[in-house]
């Protein structure tokens, strides 16, 4: 391992599902996983690893297919079954049988499928700003959701959106951040050029894409049937979200036995980045609620 430029942050490689994955870890204890969304990587967690790292083993990975993490190239290497794969392997790799859950976004995605793929092998399961599969998948026969997720459809196209999101030296990647926050504090020229610079890593944008490539497929995240589940499961919601409306969360409780939600009001979808303090104030009253109860 080595040092990272953030304090008491290392950086580690871990084999998992045939592939090498890069993550960011801080702190000693039970393991705290956090999963990123598009087009992020591990860096936008940075506000809550060293919140977390004092009481936990804080890991945040670089999902497959991005910055420093391994790319495959085939599409099918992107299924939410391979994607689900690499999160068991890396709590196996990392020597825990169990731990607390974090997604944002794909990230979320992510997190779901898992939790009920191995609801053993999680004490909670914390989701920011990605709605239950079920909620989402309704959500998209509506036309107001549509129109919000009209880029689902424009990533589906071959070599279009990788052009797209890479011309102007990435410019596209650099509007979802400066455009979308309802706070424009919240991301510093230093932090606009960190997103970049591992999206234009080579591989990345191809692999990112396929991530939604696969969604409408037969074993695809709106295809599946989703049961009850029964881990502890905290939502945090920033209701700016300009891609998924806040009506998403409406009903989750359908799904999760034990559900908590929080509303986080002018705050965008970026919301562990544009709302950290808060953000890391709900996942902590979550987090203590929980050891109190064992």
């Amino acid at each position: 391992m080595t040092m990272c430029r953030h304090s008491f942050m290392q950086h580690g490689y871990l084999n998992t599902n045939g592939i090498q994955l890069h993550y960011v870890t801080q702190g000693n204890g039970p393991l705290m996983l956090f999963l990123h969304g598009f087009p992020e990587f591990w860096y936008c967690w940075r506000h809550q690893i060293e919140a977390f790292g004092r009481d936990y083993k804080v890991v945040a990975l670089d999902l497959r297919g991005y910055n420093d993490s391994d790319k495959p190239r085939e599409k099918s290497a992107y299924t939410v079954s391979e994607l689900v794969k690499d999160v068991e392997g890396t709590v196996r790799a990392l020597g825990y049988e169990r731990c607390t859950l974090v997604g944002h976004d794909w990230g979320g995605a992510i997190a779901w499928s898992f939790a009920y793929a191995n609801p053993t092998m999680l004490e909670q399961l914390i989701v920011l700003n990605l709605p239950h599969p079920a909620r989402f998948a309704a959500g998209l026969r509506t036309p107001q959701q549509l129109l919000r997720s009209w880029y689902i459809g424009l990533f589906q196209l071959p070599v279009l959106p990788e052009f797209l999101l890479s011309a102007g030296n990435y410019a596209a990647i650099r509007s979802v951040f400066r455009d979308q926050a309802v706070n424009s504090e919240a991301f510093t020229e230093a932090d606009i050029e960190a997103l970049v610079a591992a999206a234009a890593k080579p591989g990345a944008i191809a692999s990112m894409l396929n991530y939604y490539r696969n969604i409408f497929s037969a074993e695809g995240l709106l295809n599946q049937q989703w049961g009850m589940l029964s881990v502890p499961t905290l939502m945090i919601w920033g209701e700016n979200d300009a891609a998924l409306g806040k009506e998403l969360t409406y009903g989750t409780e359908a799904y999760v036995t034990d559900f908590t939600i929080r509303y986080i009001a002018n705050c965008s979808h970026w919301v562990q980045q544009e709302q950290p303090a808060l953000v890391n104030q709900y996942i902590r009253d979550f987090l203590e609620r929980d050891r109190l109860c064992e």
